[in-house]
């Protein structure tokens, strides 16, 4: 924690696992003295948002599969997740389900054979939708990071589109680059 909030990095969340490991999250809460968990609203195979549809490369319409989360640190709301997999992928798989992954869905990705190798992150502040004021307990007048990710595998795929929002006071979003 800073005094602006929470700090965040994505690498974790870009990296498979080590089988009976235990999610990213849940682990960068602990070591930061926190208790972190999440609550999934909605999974199933559904037809993307057409936002997602183009993060993903896929036309307009087309089926994918979602999962929408509540995360939560120390049981306070801390972002809206929704991760949506091209339906070849994840359909009738535990990524259309609405249980635990253990590791991560990333780990899983991994082991159907799908590994990320590159991410593009687009962050961007607005004023939250009425619902999302109520679902992050936020008061009005609060603005609200959206970060939105797309994860590619080594053949340029994309493989996974993330849409997440966050309390913009509650959060502080840490980026490190190595070049070469």
């Amino acid at each position: 924690m800073t005094g602006s909030g929470w700090t965040s990095t994505s690498m974790p969340y870009l990296t498979p696992r080590t089988s009976g490991d235990t999610d990213a999250w849940t682990e960068e809460a602990a070591a930061a003295g926190a208790r972190g968990g999440q609550r999934i609203l909605h999974a199933g195979v559904i037809e993307a948002p057409s936002a997602v549809a183009h993060m993903l490369g896929l036309s307009d319409r087309a089926a994918v599969a979602v999962r929408r989360r509540i995360i939560d640190r120390d049981g306070t709301p801390a972002e809206l997740t929704d991760t949506y997999y091209p339906a070849d992928i994840a359909a009738d798989t535990p990524l259309a389900g609405t249980a635990k992954i253990r590791g991560g869905a990333v780990t899983l990705l991994a082991a159907l054979g799908h590994v990320g190798v590159r991410a593009v992150e687009n962050v961007t502040a607005r004023m939250p939708s009425a619902e999302e004021r109520a679902q992050l307990r936020m008061g009005p007048g609060q603005p609200v990071l959206q970060l939105s990710r797309t994860t590619y595998d080594s053949a340029n795929r994309p493989i996974q589109a993330d849409v997440m929002v966050m309390p913009a006071e509650r959060q502080q979003l840490r980026y490190e680059i190595r070049i070469g």
